[in-house]
């Protein structure tokens, strides 16, 4: 009787802190976390800064589809990166100034800019 009890026990007490065998393990997503992906703006190509390569077949920010935003989950940084240039853009909230060097951008022409050209180009259009 005394051997049954402590067999049971035993199955009891292994039993304890048992994991599912099916379990994932902790979920995590990593160091970068993908925030999304969006649609290159017409400001996108506009951006001072991006290197200029010799060869013609080279992708240049006209040629950037979609904007790659991640998180950088151990400092904070944002980065937006072009799908074809791979180009990137990155923002820190906690450092000083919450900025990193890389922003503000510089603009070869801002969206009132291209708005005043589109305005006069409809203009110019409409008198033909």
């Amino acid at each position: 009787m005394r051997r049954f009890a402590l067999l049971s026990l035993a199955c009891v007490l292994g039993g304890c802190n048992q994991h599912e065998a099916s379990s994932a393990g902790p979920k995590s997503p990593g160091r970068y976390a993908g925030i999304g992906t969006f649609d290159a703006g017409r400001l996108w190509q506009e951006m001072k800064g991006a290197s200029t390569s010799q060869d013609k077949s080279a992708a240049s920010l006209a040629d950037d589809e979609h904007v790659i935003v991640v998180l950088d989950s151990h400092t904070g940084e944002i980065r937006q990166c072009g799908d074809h240039t791979g180009f990137c853009v990155a923002m820190n909230p906690w450092t000083a100034g919450a900025r990193t060097a890389a922003t503000p951008v510089t603009l070869a022409q801002h969206a009132a800019d291209l708005a005043a050209q589109d305005k006069a180009e409809v203009a110019d259009s409409t008198k033909k």
